[in-house]
């Protein structure tokens, strides 16, 4: 088991455990050291915490890293479309419809149960459930997913994550016409206070600091083509903004109306990063999905 001990300064009095922690150990994300919070692998002057403990200058953070964990999640021969693989990484395209990884509901024939029968090894530190899984697309968003094949792999493009130095756009099919061409979103997220399922825009301050830019690409019959980059990785993030912009994503029947589609039309176009072991910049882009074009979106953009 690996071990990490930080003692905080004047500076970071006041601040969460959590909070505190993803700025001392940035190789972790914040869903990940609150997990490792919970099960007690981090203590605060010799004793164990919660996430929300504040935090004195002085104070002995020691934080113990488990080692990978042996999944028992079933290895499936599904088909994946591979956009790129090496040693360190795979990069696929995921359609609409599959979960990235396995939990209540969807214990089998997610991207994971297909990741183990393609990948002989994948990165342990997402647990018995994720492994190798850096970042998360819905069910029903196709697109763009990198999963790391070592722990090294995963804590480099962790950071890329968390430091918002990967890019992120997403095409998406949003309601209606947009009194602006282009634009930029930048509205807090939280969860909503009565459907807890469900994130919205809350007041600065009471939820996480969210960032979206738009540009209109093109109308089509049932409604107009955004090209959303995020700045910021929020839970429904480009759902919530459109919604909250007055244009709904279509399809989406949690923030807008199912109507015609078969799912919600986002789709996670382009994504790029540093190759955690070249440093080599590497950008990809996932090809338009077929619901796109049959909505009236041509197969290649500029």
């Amino acid at each position: 088991m690996k071990t990490s001990e930080f003692r905080v300064e004047p500076a970071g009095a006041g601040v969460r455990l959590d909070q505190f922690l993803v700025g001392a150990a940035p190789s972790f994300s914040r869903a990940r050291l609150q997990d490792l919070i919970k099960a007690g692998h981090v203590t605060l002057n010799g004793v164990a915490a919660k996430s929300s403990a504040r935090l004195r200058a002085g104070d002995a953070i020691t934080l113990h890293e488990p080692p990978p964990v042996t999944t028992e999640t079933v290895a499936e021969d599904i088909a994946l479309d591979v956009l790129f693989e090496d040693d360190d990484l795979i990069v696929v395209n995921k359609p609409a419809g599959l979960v990235v990884h396995p939990a209540a509901g969807n214990w089998t024939g997610t991207l994971v149960n297909a990741l183990l029968h393609h990948c002989p090894t994948l990165s342990g530190i997402g647990g018995e459930r994720r492994p190798g899984i850096v970042h998360r697309l819905d069910k029903e968003t196709s697109g763009c997913v990198v999963v790391a094949k070592n722990d090294a792999a995963h804590q480099s493009l962790a950071k890329q994550f968390a430091g918002r130095e990967v890019t992120k756009i997403y095409l998406a099919l949003a309601a209606g016409k947009l009194a602006r061409l282009s634009g930029t979103i930048e509205a807090a997220i939280g969860r909503h206070p009565v459907q807890r399922k469900k994130m919205t825009v809350v007041t600065a301050g009471r939820g996480r600091a969210s960032k979206t830019s738009y540009r209109v690409v093109r109308e089509v019959p049932a409604g107009t083509l955004v090209e959303c980059t995020l700045h910021t990785g929020r839970t429904h993030q480009i759902r919530v903004h459109l919604k909250h912009l007055g244009h709904p994503v279509l399809g989406d029947e949690v923030y807008g109306k199912r109507g015609s589609f078969a799912r919600q039309m986002l789709h996670a176009w382009r994504l790029g990063f540093m190759h955690p072991r070249t440093q080599e910049r590497l950008n990809f882009e996932s090809p338009i999905p077929a619901d796109f074009v049959e909505a009236g979106v041509p197969t290649h953009l500029p």
